[in-house]
């Protein structure tokens, strides 16, 4: 899947840029991206980021759900517990630090932006309303 290349150098399927907006998905939520942050540090229990993001176990459990679905972790058992790590850490800091470059540039646009911006209309049928 090339989704960096221009319209002039190849045709890129809409299902190669349909997969891309799918692993962007993965993205979406803050807790899922703090959740990717404290993997980045190591592996972790699911009771280690409950208590470090002090999120109910349930939530946890499914943003990791959600993140293993996408192929971003992994988990192993470790005793009663599932021990969760990054399957790809280098391309995901790699990614991040691009995530970070470009909203360094275009400054509050993404927050402010009508539809998916803090107070948008999908943020806001996302989360129920609630602003945030």
């Amino acid at each position: 899947m090339a989704i960096t290349q221009t319209p002039d150098d190849a045709p890129v399927s809409r299902r190669g840029l349909t997969t891309a907006a799918c692993l962007f998905h993965g993205f979406s939520d803050a807790s899922r991206l703090e959740i990717l942050r404290h993997l980045a540090l190591g592996e972790h229990r699911v009771v280690d980021l409950t208590a470090h993001l002090q999120l109910a176990q349930s939530t946890v459990s499914k943003h990791l759900a959600c993140l293993r679905d996408c192929g971003l972790v992994t988990s192993r058992a470790e005793g009663r517990a599932s021990v969760f790590s990054l399957t790809q850490p280098d391309a995901l800091m790699n990614l991040l630090a691009a995530a970070e470059r470009l909203l360094g540039l275009t400054g509050d646009a993404v927050a402010l932006c009508p539809v998916y911006g803090v107070e948008g209309a999908a943020t806001v049928a996302h989360d129920g309303g609630a602003a945030g």
